[in-house]
Formats: structure tokens, sequence, C-alpha cells
């Protein structure tokens, strides 16, 4: 008994097994060479591996091999084990004509185009427990391929998925017309291999994704199953799986169509890893892909909470970023609606963080600078917001608040914006006069498209009447600009008030003369139209 185990061998340091030496290296190269130099020795030897593919278990089965005259059943779930193990022990030795297990194997893995669903899970699966100690990347792409093939198949043929147990019978590519009723939806026909495939580890979803675009599998299908890959993965995966998990899912995305993955999705994974420490890359990815669909952001999505470490209540520093990533794909590419949903957007986010203490004015400022001059059809949002801000922060000087108010483009201000702006004690004196001569400026411009004589017609009256009016406004309008022109800036702030108080007074009599010189006009027109068709109707029917 003694001589047949003659041999100790040490796998991994996880087991040891006693063999005949000479049985074992009749089928294996490796141990043929190891054990050729000590011939002659009558003294037990011993071999030690250190890297031996799928450890105890799969030096087990090929010793039975070994023991059996070369004969052991190959199945699905053994198959990755003894194919590498073959390719470790240098097993393509054959004895006595019989094939050895290398080529065994080899003739098995040509017939995997056959196998079921489920038997390509489990090869799958056995092979992704042999990584990363075992180059068998070969194989896990042949198995991948027969995957993405099947499930390419499937797609076509609207099959009845089987599920992932052993004992299922695979895909069936054709489904008994009595049972057409029981067919799953559209939506479930397309995702039903989901649950099946969160056996895979994050680097063989990489592989199973590059695999499904590369043969152009639907890019909302592919992005959807990422989704609830992340989803389903997080709720028993530690921190750090965590990280790699949702790296992957980042990364895969990213070389998607960016409209095969919505803007909520996005803020989803956002919000998720916020807290985590992915790498650099991934996160630019998923700022980037944010950046690119922010048109379609809501105000709910911008309001991510700071990350720890950092006073501010809300995130300004990610808006930011993913504002200059919108920005970086180019005004020009994006169209003006989409520049004026995201100007919308940003002063509706700038108004809601103004509030906050800890905000500084830099931030401020680089949050409502952020956008140019065209996202904006009207200013009245950013002056709300530049007033809370200034509201919270008593304490600005004189030079920070004029920095705030150059924000504005008062020419895109309302007239109810500009009259509170005249008003409001927080704003510099220079901002409120100057938004007060703007609209005096807007007023002088439609007086002067009013009073145009080729507008109303070839009458005598309305030119003068017109031309008196219009005369009267000029002239009062000139003397508001001049008044303003000689305020003190520097004078007391009350008796600066008192003078805006009275350029608002004459702002609005001019308001009104304007629309009271604009509904005589449209009346003289009107009866202008009406006395030419009585004079037509009186007309004899020899000049007619």
């Amino acid at each position: 008994m003694e001589a047949c185990c003659d041999l100790e061998v040490d796998v991994n340091g996880e087991e040891s097994f006693m063999v005949n030496k000479r049985v074992v290296s009749s089928y294996s190269g490796k141990l043929s060479k190891l054990l050729g130099k000590s011939k002659g020795s009558t003294r037990n030897l011993k071999v030690v591996f250190q890297d031996f593919p799928g450890g105890a278990e799969c030096f087990e089965l090929i010793s039975r091999f070994c023991y059996n005259n070369g004969s052991i059943d190959i199945t699905p779930s053994n198959i990755s084990l003894l194919h590498f193990a073959a390719i470790f022990m240098e097993m393509n030795i054959s004895v006595s004509g019989a094939p050895n297990l290398f080529e065994k194997t080899e003739k098995s893995l040509e017939e995997m185009r056959y196998w079921t669903w489920s038997e390509l899970l489990i090869t799958l699966k056995r092979c992704q427990d042999l990584l990363p100690a075992t180059n068998c990347l070969p194989l896990l792409e042949k198995c991948l391929d027969c995957i993405v093939g099947r499930l390419a198949l499937t797609s076509e043929a609207s099959p009845c998925p089987s599920t992932s147990s052993p004992d299922s019978s695979g895909i069936r590519f054709s489904c008994d017309t009595r049972s057409t009723e029981s067919l799953k939806t559209s939506t479930s026909r397309a995702t039903w291999w989901f649950e099946d495939l969160l056996v895979l580890g994050p680097n063989l979803v990489e592989m199973l994704v590059k695999s499904m675009v590369t043969r152009k599998f639907d890019h909302v299908t592919i992005s959807r199953f990422l989704f609830y890959y992340q989803k389903s993965k997080f709720y028993t995966a530690q921190s750090d799986a965590k990280r790699t998990i949702a790296e992957t899912v980042i990364d895969m995305l990213h070389i998607l169509d960016q409209s095969s993955v919505s803007c909520k999705t996005l803020f989803w994974i956002l919000r998720v890893v916020q807290n985590m420490n992915i790498n650099k890359s991934s996160r630019n990815k998923l700022e980037s892909m944010i950046g690119s669909q922010l048109d379609q952001a809501s105000l709910d999505n911008l309001l991510v909470p700071s990350p720890h470490g950092i006073n501010h209540l809300y995130d300004v520093n990610l808006v930011l970023r993913v504002l200059n990533s919108f920005l970086r794909g180019g005004t020009a590419k994006a169209s003006p609606v989409r520049l004026r949903k995201v100007g919308v957007l940003v002063d509706m986010y700038t108004a809601e963080v103004a509030p906050d203490p800890c905000l500084r004015p830099s931030k401020f400022l680089a949050l409502a600078m952020a956008l140019p001059d065209a996202a904006r059809d009207s200013y009245d949002e950013l002056y709300r917001a530049i007033d809370m801000y200034l509201e919270v922060h008593g304490g600005l000087s004189e030079e920070e608040k004029m920095k705030l108010c150059c924000l504005l483009n008062y020419e895109k201000l309302s007239q109810e914006v500009c009259i509170h702006l005249s008003q409001n004690a927080k704003f510099p004196s220079k901002s409120a006069v100057q938004a007060l001569i703007s609209q005096q400026v807007k007023l002088k411009s439609l007086l002067q498209v009013t009073s145009n004589p080729k507008s109303y017609g070839d009458s005598p009256f309305s030119v003068t009447e017109v031309d008196d009016k219009g005369r009267k406004g000029h002239d009062s309008n000139e003397q508001c600009v001049l008044y303003a022109g000689k305020l003190d800036i520097s004078a007391d702030n009350e008796k600066l008030r008192e003078h805006l108080h009275g350029m608002q007074w004459r702002v609005m009599e001019l308001e009104k003369m304007c629309k009271k010189m604009q509904t005589q006009m449209a009346k003289f027109t009107k009866s202008r139209v009406l006395s030419s068709h009585s004079h037509a109707r009186s007309l004899p029917k020899l000049c007619s």
C-alpha cells in the first residue's frame, strides 16, 4: 500500500494528497519532468503547487481521471476546472491511444454553442471563480460570446424565457400558439435575462456590455440592465465592492448613446456615489453625461447635499462642474431653447442656494456668471436671487455688492423689478440709478417709434398732435436723464432716494402719456377706415 502512495502533493497549502507517482505522471507532462530528476530514489517525494487552478477540488478531479484510466464525466460545472488543470499540468499525453484530458475538454468546448442557457451560466460562473489566478480569458470570451449570441437570437425570436436553474431545459425558441396569452409584455421579454446575469462580477459585466455594443444591441436595454445590476448588487455588497460596481456601471454607460440613459437615472447614480471614493475618471464621465442632458434636469435633481467636510448646504461645486461640462459641448451646438432652459434652471438653483449663510460671494458670482447672456431672456429671477443673498449676507462691503449688481443686465429687467430695485435699500445707489436710466432709455425708444409720422397716415392733425406730445415726452425724458446725471452719488442716501422717487414718478407719467397717445392713434386709424368704406358705398354705379 505504501508503494501505491509514494508521492505527496501539496495543493496551494489547502490540502495534501498521497498519490501513485507512476499513475499520475503517466498523464501529466509536468509531473513527469519533475519526477524524472529523482529516479532511483526509494523514499517518498513531495511536490508543492502554489497556484494550482481550482485548488484542491480540481486536483481531486484530475486524480480521478488518472486513476480511472483516462476517463471522466465532463459537465458544464467541471469543464472549466478540468480544462485549466489540463493546461497547468500539461496533460496532453495520450496513454494507450486514449484521448488526453486536454483534448477531451477542447472537444466539449467546441459544442458549447449547443448548450442550454443554464449550462452556459454555470460554466461562466465557474470561470469567474478562477479569476484572477488563471489566465482563463479565452474561455471567458468564448462563453460570453455564446451568451450574447443567445440573447441576440432570443430577442429576435421573442422566446419563452427559462430560468437559470440547473434543471432548466434552456431557451425555447418557439412557443405553443395556445399559450400566447401567457407571453409576457415586450418589456419583460427584453429584460428577462437581467436576474440571471446578476451572478456576474463587475469585470465580466464590462466584457459582456462591450460585446453587446459590438453586436449593436439596443442601448436602452443595456442601460436598463446596468441600472438594475447596480441597484440589485448594492443590497448585499460591501463598501469596496460597491465602489467597483459603481465605477464599472458608469464606465459602461459612458460608451452608450447618451440618449439611451435618462437624466433621472444619472442623478440617482450621482447621489449614490456622492460619498464614495470612486476614481476621478469615472466621476468625470458621470458629470459629463449629466452635463450633456442638463436641460432635462429639474431643480430637485440639482439640489444634491454637500459631501462630508463641506459647509455648504448644497454641492455648488458639483453644479458648477456640470455647467462647465454642458458649456464644453459648445453653445453653438446647444440650441437656443436648450440654453434658455438651462438658464431658467440655474437661476432657480441660484435663488435656492442664496439663503445659505455659508455660501461665499465668490461661489455665488461663479454660479451666476457661468452662463452667457443669451441664456436669459429676463434677469428678474437672478435679481431676486441677489436680493435674497444680500438679505442673508448683510456684512458685504460696497465693492462686493457692486460686483453682484454687475451680474445684472438692466435692459432685461422688467419694469416692476426696476421699481423694486430703486426702492431697495440693500442695493447700492449706483445700481438703482442705472436701473431707472435703463427704463428711461426703453421709454425714449418707444416714444420715438410712437411719434413717427409715417406710422399713422397722412393726417396733418394727427402728425401735429403726436409731434407736440412726443416733443413733450422727449423733453421730459431728457430732463429725467439730465436730472439723473446731476445726482451726487456720494451724497446722503436719503436725499438720493427722494431724487430717485421723483424720477420714478416721471417714468410713470411718461408711460401714461405713451399709452394715451397709442389709444388716440388707434381710434383715429379706425375712424379713417370707416370713412373710406362709407365713401366707397356712395360712389355712382358708373364710376364703380
